[in-house]
């Protein structure tokens, strides 16, 4: 079932997802070779804890009933999703998508960026270049009366033009009190099809996408997944409210791009 917000619920929906801006951004400053992705979830579990919130992730379960250990997710490299954060520093050239995911004032917020680590390959950071301008791509089409086919369609072509491969294995997803929702929102589909979007919805829109071919692998930990040919993989993310004329992006990497300036992707 899809639940419609009201404009209240909405500004809820975008307070957390704001906290959520705000943990990416302090998480910008610390991330450099040599870091760990351990001491980047211990600061953003304190952070978002002293701003009144809790870490939604924490605790989340999988399919087998397994909770998340962490409050980030942060997958290096050839990781695509929900990585464990763990004593491994962090290395010159490597990349790292930080999930992040809140709730507060019985709302979730959640959002995610991939950063790069120092000096990155061109082709490399060519592809966070193109996963992120994707997400732009798709929140254009998140319009009320079109459909989610619409936006999965818009993301697929973008990155299958500039050579990538896209994910169809996870998916972005709706959002509210609980932090899936539905509807699923895949990163591929057909123009005109799938569910019609209407004022109210919230939906985080994810593109997931690699370097080489699209198949993935599950790690042993029942968690992480990785591309299949171990190429790096890109994932962005924004939470957004469908409108009349246009989406209402509840998230925001204006934090991270301060940090960053001109080194942002």
């Amino acid at each position: 079932m899809i639940f419609l917000k009201t404009e209240e619920e909405i500004e809820l929906l975008r307070a957390s997802n704001l906290l959520v801006a705000k943990t990416l951004g302090e998480i910008a400053k610390l991330i450099k070779p040599g870091v760990t992705t351990l001491e980047l979830d211990r600061v953003a579990e304190e952070f978002i804890r002293d701003h009144g919130a809790i870490p939604t992730f924490k605790g989340f379960p999988n399919q087998y009933g397994d909770p998340f250990p962490a409050t980030l997710c942060t997958s290096v490299n050839e990781q695509v999703v929900h990585g464990i954060p763990n004593d491994k520093p962090l290395m010159e050239g490597d990349i790292v998508s930080i999930d992040c995911g809140t709730f507060m004032n019985g709302f979730c917020g959640d959002s995610a960026y991939t950063f790069c680590v120092g000096e990155v390959d061109p082709e490399v950071r060519k592809l966070l270049k193109v996963t992120k301008e994707s997400l732009y791509i798709g929140i254009q089409n998140a319009v009320a009366g079109k459909r989610l086919g619409d936006i999965g369609y818009s993301i697929q072509q973008y990155c299958e033009s500039n050579s990538f491969g896209v994910v169809r294995e996870f998916v972005g997803h709706g959002i509210g009190k609980d932090m899936h929702e539905d509807p699923q929102v895949p990163n591929y589909g057909k123009r005109g099809y799938g569910t019609m979007l209407k004022k109210g919805m919230c939906i985080a829109i994810e593109p997931m996408i690699t370097l080489g071919g699209r198949e993935i692998v599950m790690e042993r930990d029942g968690w992480t997944v990785r591309t299949r040919d171990r190429k790096a993989a890109s994932h962005f993310e924004h939470t957004i409210a469908i409108g009349p004329k246009g989406a209402d992006i509840l998230s925001s990497f204006e934090f991270v791009e301060q940090v960053l300036g001109d080194k942002a992707i």
